[in-house]
């Protein structure tokens, strides 16, 4: 793999720490700018919503730029965006730079994954994707914790200039490694970029891609009053927990990378009902320290290596629209990312525990089967529903 993939991989890294941080330093921006707990909630909201609107919308913009100067303008306004919001003492400021902050992470994400895949074979776009990938996972055990550290020692606009920080190397590597110049060949007419969209291969593989993070990020998300409350293990457990699904994260989409290519569909099927077993055992099991903490490794790495392998099929599912592929993937990705809270806290809203987002997981997980019979039942006598899973 070129090094130019680990380096995409730093500002990924960079990036996965700002989308995920802020859920160790609400209370701290709530008392800071004198709004609402509920109003900082609205923060992460922002970005989710600003990721899933700004990867197509930016991604086609950015269609017929060079990738390097791409990629260093989307990361230059991602790390001014910080800045900003590190020195602001307004909250309707900070919301706005994390709506900007979404959209240049989304046009980054969109343009590194058709740059990653372009370094690399045509039979390997798995690979570069998981590499990429392998930013947000350690940024879930790294990134993520530092950042609620920081926060907790020294305030949240720690955090933020951390981010800020971090990305600088970041920028100077893109700007020395990526290879500069436009793509090869004249990129293709957007309208034929959004109507090779609409085939039932790739439609298909967001849909499943969203449905399977959407339940990663439902228990993810509520991890830690699942082990506080249910498992019985005390707070100051709850970064390592965390770490430790980043972990299996890290692992899972290391693992995928080196199947997701070859054999798609042996990964994305026993991966799908193992992951789903997993979420049924976990819920059933939460109450054991030790088989609990087991299962958060396991169920990180098994979510994050289907997710890395949908996303990788999603942009061989589109070949005549790179960069659009590219940018839905991410889209698709970040609504799993909204979709998955949401129903996690629904459910405990309704009175039924901590157990049942993990419970609301596995839901998730079964409803993406479902898609995928009936996609295979639908288009698989016809070569489609093979299509679906391989490039």
């Amino acid at each position: 793999m070129p090094f130019a993939l680990l380096l995409l991989g730093l500002a990924v890294f960079a990036q996965g720490t700002s989308e995920f941080m802020l859920s160790g330093l609400v209370p701290d921006i709530a008392r800071d700018l004198g709004v609402s707990v509920p109003a900082a909630g609205a923060l992460t909201s922002a970005f989710a919503a600003g990721m899933v609107v700004g990867a197509p919308l930016v991604a086609a913009l950015a269609r017929r730029w060079p990738r390097r100067g791409a990629l260093l303008a989307f990361l230059g306004v991602f790390l001014a965006v910080h800045v900003v919001g590190a020195l602001t003492g307004s909250f309707a400021v900070l919301l706005a730079t994390r709506v900007v902050g979404a959209f240049a992470n989304a046009g980054f994400l969109a343009v590194a994954l058709v740059a990653a895949v372009s370094m690399v074979p045509a039979d390997a776009k798995g690979r570069a994707t998981s590499m990429l990938l392998g930013g947000v996972t350690l940024a879930c055990v790294a990134g993520v914790p530092a950042g609620a550290v920081l926060g907790e020692l020294w305030g949240w606009r720690t955090a933020f200039w951390a981010v800020a920080l971090v990305s600088v190397p970041a920028l100077v590597a893109v700007a020395r490694s990526v290879p500069g110049g436009r793509a090869e060949g004249a990129p293709p007419a957007l309208r034929g970029e959004l109507r090779s969209l609409r085939g039932p291969r790739l439609l298909v593989t967001l849909l499943l891609g969203a449905l399977v993070n959407g339940a990663t990020f439902c228990t993810f998300t509520y991890l830690a009053p699942l082990v506080t409350e249910v498992t019985g293990l005390g707070s100051g457990w709850v970064p390592g927990v965390l770490a430790l699904f980043g972990a299996g994260s890290f692992a899972g989409v290391t693992a995928a990378g080196r199947f997701a290519d070859r054999h798609p569909v042996p990964v994305l099927a026993g991966g799908g009902v193992a992951v789903c077993v997993g979420w049924c055992v976990l819920a059933l099991g939460a109450g054991h320290p030790v088989l609990a903490l087991g299962l958060v490794f396991a169920q990180g790495a098994l979510s994050f290596g289907v997710g890395s392998t949908l996303i990788s099929q999603a942009l061989y599912a589109a070949p005549a629209a790179p960069t659009l592929a590219g940018g839905f993937a991410t889209a698709a990705f970040n609504v799993g990312a909204a979709l998955g809270p949401w129903a996690g806290g629904t459910a405990i809203g309704a009175g039924f525990g901590y157990r049942s987002p993990v419970w609301a997981s596995a839901a998730l997980v079964v409803l993406a089967g479902a898609v995928a019979g009936v996609a295979w039942w639908r288009w698989g006598r016809r070569g489609v529903g093979r299509e679906v899973v391989r490039g």
